[in-house]
């Protein structure tokens, strides 16, 4: 059993349409206004190494980087901690601010208690023109399909190449490329914080439409070896980059470097090089 599979569970009693998206969206006025929440842990998210700020960082863009996903502003941020050890949370704080103040949001309330391993639990809440906010339905078939940035180098730090380290540690999310994208008439944006293949079965799974995908295209880590970086690219977490489709007359959309990685296409299945893609990433499972 793994998340997804869960999610089945909760769409059967919330209703499908609640669960499609990075963020719930709802109306405010003449805007938009989205809404995530996100649980980190030790044992599945802060790994070894990592500082307070760090983790504190980590747990505020993961949820900003939902928000990026959707081309809204972010606003404000709650954030829960439950601490083994109270005194990490001067740290925690410190860096969930310093992130939220770099991407323009505030924290504005929260809560604290005892647990019995590190945990925070953010739930973050942005603004956007409702003309102006990008959905992961809506790709057709002949969009483009493009990345920000370069996939693998958070799954890289794990898998020994420590010159990742920041991408893993201090991810930053795409807040102004998100925007931009959204108003550069993407069809479908999501964040790929579980990796390209992931992202993209999700993507089919709320669009009546596949995906191709050409390995050649995708970028990959430096100074790691062409498999071991093509796999790390295609199938690794940790990554805040947004993946997203695009109609070949609107790219590139001005100031927002990207890559095309391949096109959307009629059949519903996701494809790398011609051959079915695996449908793996980072997931939480349960025995």
């Amino acid at each position: 059993m793994d998340d997804r599979e869960l999610l089945q569970t909760v769409m059967g009693i919330v209703g499908e349409e609640n669960c499609r998206d990075d963020c719930a969206v709802f109306p405010c006025g003449d805007l938009a206004m989205v809404a995530t929440t996100d649980m980190l842990h030790s044992t599945t998210d802060f790994v070894d190494g990592m500082s307070d700020w760090q983790i504190g960082w980590m747990s505020a863009a993961v949820t900003i980087s939902d928000i990026a996903s959707m081309g809204a502003e972010p606003k404000y941020l709650l954030i829960a901690v439950g601490l083994d050890k109270w005194e990490q949370l001067a740290g925690v704080m410190q860096g969930a601010k310093d992130c939220c103040t770099r991407f323009g949001a505030q924290i504005i309330g929260g809560d604290i208690d005892r647990h019995g391993e590190l945990t925070v639990v953010t739930t973050g809440l942005g603004l956007a023109k409702k003309e102006f906010l990008a959905r992961r339905e809506g790709a057709r078939p002949g969009d483009l399909v493009c990345i920000t940035g370069t996939p693998g180098q958070a799954q890289a730090w794990l898998d020994g190449y420590t010159q990742f380290e920041k991408f893993l540690f201090e991810p930053q999310p795409r807040v102004a490329e998100g925007r931009l994208l959204a108003r550069g008439g993407v069809t479908a944006m999501m964040d790929d914080s579980d990796g390209i293949a992931l992202s993209l079965y999700d993507l089919m799974s709320v669009n009546d439409c596949g995906f191709s995908i050409d390995s050649s295209f995708v970028p990959r880590p430096d100074e790691v070896p062409e498999q071991q970086a093509r796999e790390l690219a295609l199938y690794g977490g940790g990554d805040y980059e947004l993946i997203f489709t695009l109609p070949p007359g609107r790219y590139p959309v001005t100031g927002v470097p990207c890559t095309v990685i391949g096109e959307v296409i009629q059949e519903k299945s996701v494809l790398v090089d011609g051959a079915p893609m695996e449908k793996r990433g980072y997931q939480h499972r349960w025995a």
